[in-house]
């Protein structure tokens, strides 16, 4: 594969995604920090993505990464994979979280089926909730409470995120809901790659899935402490926006095949400000 020489700041700013832009509300030292973070992340996750190379040059991609967390790299490039190699000994990140996060990316080299919340759990776990233990320690925060913050909002935003591609995923061949949920309903994995589940019982089983992302919400939110609360405001602005969405999806019936659901601008604005002066 094609070495990536890009900074950080290039990397985050044609990635466009709601992390990126959460990152602004940061003073600029943390937002720095964010930000070569951030790009690691992205660009670990494009890599696995890359249907233009084969599973195994993908795999060995990865593995130079691995190879970076841990020290072992034979050279290190310019561009992000300095940045990156200075802020995990500057900032003395935990190799073992970085490493969930790559494992996690691992795991979408190739189509995945989760027979179980449980199973689909772990994997938000490595996707998600590992990003947000790092990030943590990037904000600055102080109890070990904000832990159990973190991992709960990874689970509930990957759980939003999952619902609100369905559609999405359906046409790369993908279903990440639990299979088991999906029986219970009535519903098999067939439906969804066919994009035409039966409409009442699907909105029934989406129903229950925001149920569980909402569970996960509330337990990240008694989780956080007041101590850390100022600290968090750029995780507590990706809650609002993800809470946000999973809102619209409920309100809109869940017509995943049919749009994609995001926040209106001034809603965006109006988030981005309140997470920018009052946290």
């Amino acid at each position: 594969m094609k070495a990536v020489t890009e900074t950080s700041l290039e990397i985050v700013q044609r990635s466009g995604s709601n992390l990126a832009f959460a990152l602004a509300v940061l003073p600029p030292a943390k937002r720095d920090d964010m930000r070569v973070f951030y790009a690691f992340c992205r660009v670990a996750d494009d890599i696995a993505d890359d249907p233009g190379f084969p599973i195994e040059e993908r795999q060995l991609a990865l593995g130079h990464w691995r190879k970076l967390i841990r020290g072992e790299a034979a050279s290190v490039r310019p561009g992000v994979e300095t940045e990156f190699v200075e802020l995990v000994a500057h900032k003395q990140l935990d190799p073992v979280e970085l490493e969930a996060i790559i494992d996690g990316v691992e795991m979408d080299l190739t189509p995945l089926r989760f027979q179980t919340a449980e199973e689909l759990e772990r994997y938000c776990y490595h996707v998600a909730s590992a990003v947000g233990l790092v990030s943590i320690r990037l904000f600055g925060y102080t109890r070990p409470e904000t832990r159990v913050y973190a991992e709960q909002l990874g689970y509930a935003l990957q759980w939003t995120n999952i619902m609100r591609d369905v559609g999405e995923d359906a046409e790369e061949g993908r279903v990440f809901l639990p299979l088991d949920d999906l029986a219970r309903f009535g519903l098999s994995e067939d439906d969804l790659l066919s994009r035409s589940p039966d409409p009442e019982k699907f909105r029934a089983m989406m129903t229950y899935q925001a149920t569980v992302a909402r569970a996960y919400y509330k337990k990240a939110v008694d989780a956080l402490v007041e101590a850390d609360r100022s600290s968090m405001r750029s995780a507590e602005l990706m809650r609002r926006i993800y809470s946000g969405i999973l809102e619209k999806m409920e309100a809109g019936g869940f017509e995943v095949f049919e749009k994609r659901y995001r926040l209106s601008k001034p809603r965006m604005i109006a988030e981005f400000l309140r997470a920018k002066l009052i946290g």
